[in-house]
């Protein structure tokens, strides 16, 4: 199945889903976040689903909340858009089977959100991070990625504001794997024979066990993400930051 933002292919028990927007860098619109979302969700009741793989088209993996219609949003539109990148995190870290990120060039703020919500996190050749949300007071995605590399480290890349490049990554796990892309191919198939060796129930019920401490804080934790997301773009004027701290980075 395929749709003008995301491409959806299933091979036995792989879902494959496509950012498809490159154009722009796969940036996460209101429509390109819901089809993850319908996809994810549909998936999480498969239970012959072993792997799923997330890739952006093109020369980016996602840049990121797709702002380029600002000036038409409101602070109520913006809050409803960010509420929906945090299901889908919470959905993507908490799903059922095996999810595999595979990021390359810029994978920046929600797009890198989305990386670090992946139980695999492989970079393709070459890639850069940033988490600029806090730049315009939102916490997103915050909690997650500070479990997966660290509170002082999280702390130090969301509040500096800096880029990270594939090494970086790599070595603070933030990346689980870098492969070149003639290689792609041959390691998810390596992958899908590890996931799929075992029965579906008994993978499942695995994989739960395994992600049980990833996932240690459970649905309050999921909670609070989802609060401290909603009280950070509640606060007025989100759309003056935005548009401010858009305004600051091209100088």
């Amino acid at each position: 199945m395929s749709g003008a933002e995301l491409i959806s292919r299933r091979e036995g028990g792989v879902l494959h889903l496509q950012l498809n927007r490159p154009d722009k860098g796969n940036p996460l619109s209101g429509a390109l976040v819901n089809a993850l979302i319908e996809a994810i969700e549909a998936a999480a009741q498969d239970e012959h689903l072993r792997l799923l793989v997330l890739s952006g088209a093109g020369r980016h993996f996602c840049t990121g909340f797709d702002l380029s219609n600002l000036d038409t949003e409101t602070d109520d539109s913006l809050l409803a858009r960010f509420v929906r990148v945090e299901l889908l995190l919470q959905a993507v870290h908490t799903a059922p089977f095996t999810t595999l990120a595979l990021a390359h060039g810029r994978t920046m703020g929600a797009g890198a959100d989305l990386f670090a919500a992946c139980s695999e996190r492989w970079i393709v050749g070459d890639a850069q991070f940033a988490f600029p949300g806090a730049g315009f007071g939102l916490v997103l995605g915050t909690a997650r990625l500070a479990a997966s590399v660290g509170a002082t480290l999280a702390a130090d890349w969301i509040e500096g504001g800096r880029s990270i490049d594939a090494d970086a990554a790599c070595a603070s796990t933030l990346a689980t794997r870098r492969i070149e892309s003639s290689a792609v191919e041959a390691e998810c198939e390596g992958l899908r024979e590890r996931v799929s060796r075992l029965d579906p129930a008994t993978q499942r019920d695995i994989h739960a066990a395994i992600t049980a401490g990833r996932h240690a804080r459970g649905p309050a934790g999921d909670a609070e993400d989802l609060a401290r997301l909603v009280r950070s773009a509640a606060r007025p004027g989100l759309r003056e930051r935005i548009a401010a701290y858009r305004h600051a980075q091209r100088r």
